[in-house]
């Protein structure tokens, strides 16, 4: 995501196109009918019936959605074209470029080696990642300060670590490099904001990335598939694809004249990155970041396995930020909104202001995909799209992670069952 200064053989695994192929452990989504978890047909129809005029009117290419509740899925719609140029149609199996949504997945991986003990939340952060000791805080006069508190693990889970948002970093070419690379240049500059004090969105779960392979011992992408991917049956979800997936991977679009067309320079998503992003490289499906979320749904359980403990996952999703310190990823303080580790915590939905329930957790990416975990009104919902900016309200795409929230929870229409 950028914004302002702020996916054989049973019992065997082999990583190929940065995905994990296996026996799926979890090997179907449970499906029932809308009523039978609380939804009305009619209420999902609508959902349906507004993406589909947003792809009509050419607003989108292309959308896919999925509500489950209970652990059900009741909606699933693929809608559109995946591309444009030559007609292909938008799929339930398409592939998408997730971005931002790397980053929730990343978290679950680095609190396992949190409940293994390899870290706690209180350390230091140059206790694991010694380059970064002795850093400095750049004042708005230029000086150089010392820093008055020690960076946290806490912190450089939830954007609060002093480092600067993505604009402030992008001379610097991490992708370039590797994440040993990107350690090396960020040791070399002094941070933006004392710890604690500030949420930037910037270098924080690029950095987690590289701990998950110093503490773990394995690639970011090895580890990923070994323990979280595999196991969920996510067999589409890789920080790379094979080229006989090629064809499925939905092209990015943007906007001419107020209608969407094809982007240029669509990159080569089959191609191995010498930069395993954790803030952003992942692709996946619909269907295959469902699973991820209906795990965290289910308490850090799935399909017999359990992933991260019940209280770990609760750990997640309540805001860790020192008071005063607001989400603005958008440029304005978002007001209701708190910060867990690396989730977005909805604390008060009166001021959010969303239908969403208390203590919803959710992310999305920079082209556009969304999801939300519900547990007060227990919601699952992913949906996907594939624009240049998105996420960034004003940037020419329609308000989908607005009108998503609303005519889904019309839609539930009796929510004790």
């Amino acid at each position: 995501m950028q914004f302002d200064r702020r996916r054989m053989i049973a019992g065997s695994l082999a990583v190929a196109g940065g995905s994990w192929f296996a026996r799926e452990a979890w090997a179907a989504v449970a499906t029932a009918a809308p009523e039978s978890v609380g939804f009305s047909s009619a209420g999902l129809a609508a959902l349906d019936s507004a993406m589909h005029g947003l792809v009509d009117t050419q607003k989108l290419a292309g959308v896919t959605t999925l509500i489950a509740r209970h652990g059900k899925v009741v909606h699933f719609d693929a809608y559109g074209k995946r591309d444009l140029d030559s007609g292909a149609p938008m799929q339930k199996d398409t592939i998408f470029r997730i971005a931002s949504m790397t980053k929730p997945t990343v978290g679950v991986a680095m609190m396992m080696l949190w409940e293994q003990g390899k870290w706690k939340l209180s350390d230091r952060l140059d206790q694991h990642i010694p380059e970064f000791k002795g850093l400095k805080v750049k004042a708005k006069d230029g000086s150089l300060q010392d820093i008055k508190s020690p960076q946290t693990m806490a912190q450089i889970m939830s954007h609060t670590a002093g480092f600067g948002v993505n604009a402030d970093y992008e001379k610097l070419n991490f992708s370039q490099g590797d994440l040993q690379g990107m350690i090396a240049k960020l040791a070399a500059l002094p941070l933006y904001s004392q710890p604690g004090t500030d949420w930037a969105y910037g270098p924080a779960v690029n950095i987690q990335g590289y701990l998950v392979e110093k503490l773990s011992g394995q690639k970011l992408d090895v580890f990923m598939a070994e323990h979280l991917f595999g196991p969920l049956g996510m067999a589409d979800t890789g920080f790379w694809q094979p080229a006989a997936k090629a064809d499925r991977i939905a092209k990015i679009n943007t906007y001419k004249d107020g209608k969407v067309v094809t982007a240029p320079g669509q990159g080569d998503p089959t191609r191995k990155p010498s930069f395993m992003s954790g803030s952003g490289g992942l692709t996946s499906t619909t269907e295959d970041y469902y699973k991820f979320c209906q795990m965290m749904a289910n308490g850090g359980q799935a399909g017999g396995r359990r992933y991260i403990k019940a209280e770990t996952v609760k750990l997640m999703r309540k805001s860790v930020l020192q008071p005063g310190v607001m989400v603005d990823l958008y440029g304005p303080v978002q007001p209701g909104l708190g910060f867990g580790l690396d989730f977005a915590v909805i604390e008060d939905p009166s001021k959010a202001p969303t239908p969403q329930g208390k203590d919803t957790f959710y992310w999305g990416g920079a082209f556009g995909t969304w999801f939300w975990i519900d547990p007060t009104n227990d919601v699952v919902f992913v949906g996907m799209i594939q624009n240049i900016n998105g996420s960034v309200p004003g940037g020419g795409t329609p308000a989908v992670r607005e009108i998503s929230p609303r005519l889904t929870y019309a839609a539930l229409t009796d929510p004790k069952k």
